[in-house]
């Protein structure tokens, strides 16, 4: 049986800053486990950069002011210490990702660069021109490689193996051969990204990010913490929800409605633009709906501008958003504004985590960091340039902590280990001899339409009621799908099959917590309760899946510095 003392699951900027600081105890043999080749990771699609409060272009900007802007972005839902330890540490991370190579646009000074972003007071997104997640991922990539990181590529998770609480190791199936392994670890990290795939093609994500180590800690026994809260950015293409950088905005982009006017004066009069991704959000789609966008119902948009930019700045700056919207809209945004929409971006919710300095879980020996998990930094709404910072921060303490947990703990024996293995044996065996069944294909693309239409940027009780109703008929759909695939080797059918089942095991939880919440905060925008409402739902949701049932708990906001107020932008 394949035996590490820490596995991390996911090679993106949280995987592999907790490989690497776990493997800084030389006595450890660390392994990162990816579905694809880690520096494909979706960590790479992160465009406009990273925050911390460096004060290289604005020296009045401090921890305490990024503490200030984030808790305010988050609608006051985010917990206050988890945040402060995030924001005083951040300008010492931009220090060693330079150390470790991290090619960052400099200043006329020779300083990291620094570009404003939505929701900040001040410019303090670092950046290397917008292709900043793509240069950390390969940077880190190396050290990890340096520190003789086992990873193990095309390997895909299928379930956590917990009994009691504690943590015997996983099973996993690597994906070139077809063999379905146990692997002892006395801890593990999941850090295996968000699952914005539940809106299927209408989301910025990668088709991989279906939320699997989410899924899995759920099946575990770990809660799923504020799934209701689900961000939509404002800049996706229009006819492929890919996204353009918030970074296009930072940079003085104008979005403009059929009558050619900067509408969002009229809803963030002082931020304009830069007003957090929210309420640039909705701004856009009230446009839409009041009938001042482009084309009808999915197809509709509006329009963002970067013309005035001029070339050499979009060159410099944005080169990879103007190749993004010539390859995939028809546009050159040099020459003609281009068509944008929100688009499903990430997932504010996701494994629950006790301990913002270890990451450590409920379970003993799990511990999570980044997208897939909910610290809670981000609260209802993340700013732009926290989510990259937050892997790369959160990722390291990951790290720290279960190598710390590693250190304390001795490893299981087999038995359960091997009785898991051997039940998804069955599974994938008794998948590829089956010749017919539902079409996983439709349970899908169901599944999509229904989240987008019924639980998307505006919502209400009878139209998310339906949408529950219609995720637990999938629910059952899928018990009688077929993959059509009967190889053993590069089985993709077989992992997609498991991959539609975190997603629609995760929609559930997503609706569930939508329904409950019975107020308007951040992200969670109810046209049936249009007002934050903390006398009643200022805390955190948690659900819990108990066998088939699901139940929704609370627990308590962490509020040690800022009461909450009216968020004005």
């Amino acid at each position: 049986m394949l035996t590490y003392d820490v596995v991390v699951v996911g090679a993106g900027g949280a995987g592999m800053m907790a490989a690497l600081s776990a493997s800084e105890n030389k006595n450890l043999n660390v392994a990162c486990l990816s579905k694809i080749f880690p520096t494909r990771s979706h960590t790479g699609a992160a465009q406009g950069g990273i925050n911390a409060a460096m004060g290289n272009r604005d020296n009045t900007d401090s921890p305490e002011r990024h503490f200030k802007d984030t808790v305010k972005g988050s609608d006051f839902l985010a917990d206050q210490d988890a945040v402060e330890f995030f924001t005083k540490r951040m300008p010492e991370i931009i220090q060693e990702l330079d150390y470790y190579g991290v090619p960052f646009s400099r200043d006329e000074n020779g300083k990291v660069a620094q570009r404003p972003f939505g929701g900040a007071s001040s410019p303090r997104t670092c950046y290397s021109a917008d292709k900043t997640g793509h240069v950390i991922l390969h940077s880190v990539y190396e050290q990890c490689l340096k520190n003789n990181v086992t990873f193990l590529d095309e390997w895909f998770l299928l379930s956590l193996v917990v009994e009691e609480d504690e943590c015997h190791g996983l099973v996993a199936m690597d994906i070139k051969s077809g063999e379905i392994h146990g692997i002892k670890a006395k801890s593990i990290v999941i850090a295996s990204g968000g699952f914005g795939r539940i809106y299927w093609n209408r989301t910025t994500n990668a088709f991989n990010m279906t939320g699997d180590g989410t899924a899995a800690c759920f099946e575990a026994g770990i809660p799923v913490k504020d799934p209701e809260f689900v961000q939509f950015h404002p800049t996706g293409l229009a006819s492929t929800g890919i996204l353009l950088s918030e970074a296009c905005r930072g940079e003085g982009g104008y979005l403009l409605n059929k009558d050619g006017e900067r509408f969002m004066k009229k809803y963030a009069p002082d931020k304009m633009e830069l007003a957090p991704r929210d309420l640039v959000s909705r701004s856009i789609e009230m446009e839409i709906k009041a009938g001042r966008g482009f084309g009808e119902g999915l197809e509709a948009y509006v329009l963002m501008d970067l013309r005035h930019l001029g070339e050499e700045k979009i060159m410099e700056r944005l080169p990879q958003v103007r190749e993004l919207a010539l390859d995939f809209e028809g546009t050159d945004l040099m020459k003609e504004p281009v068509p944008i929409r929100p688009s499903c971006h990430y997932m504010m919710g996701g494994i629950h985590v006790i301990n913002p300095e270890t990451l450590e879980t409920p379970v003993k020996g799990i511990h999570a960091a980044g997208e897939c998990a909910c610290v809670s930094l981000h609260g209802a709404n993340r700013l732009g340039g926290n989510s990259v910072a937050d892997v790369v921060l959160f990722g390291k303490y990951a790290g720290i902590g279960a190598r710390k947990t590693a250190e304390q703990r001795s490893f299981s024996g087999d038995t359960l280990l091997t009785e898991k293995a051997t039940e998804w044996h069955d599974k994938f065996h008794t998948m590829r001899q089956k010749e017919a069944g539902k079409s996983l294909v439709e349970i899908r693309n169901t599944m999509a339409g229904t989240m987008w239409d019924n639980v998307g940027i505006f919502r209400k009780k009878d139209e998310m009621v339906h949408a529950l109703e219609t995720i637990e008929q999938l629910i059952e759909d899928y018990k009688e799908t077929f993959i059509g695939d009967a190889a053993i080797r590069y089985n993709m059918a077989f992992v997609n099959y498991v991959e539609i089942g975190n997603l629609l095991t995760l929609a559930k939880a997503v609706a569930m917590g939508a329904i409950a919440r019975e107020e308007s905060r951040g992200s969670h925008s109810r046209e049936d309760f249009p007002e934050r409402r903390d006398d009643e739902f200022l805390k955190h949701t948690l659900i819990y899946k108990e066998g088939d049932d699901y139940r929704l708990d609370h627990c308590p906001v962490s509020i040690t510095s800022y009461t909450p107020e009216e968020r004005v932008y």
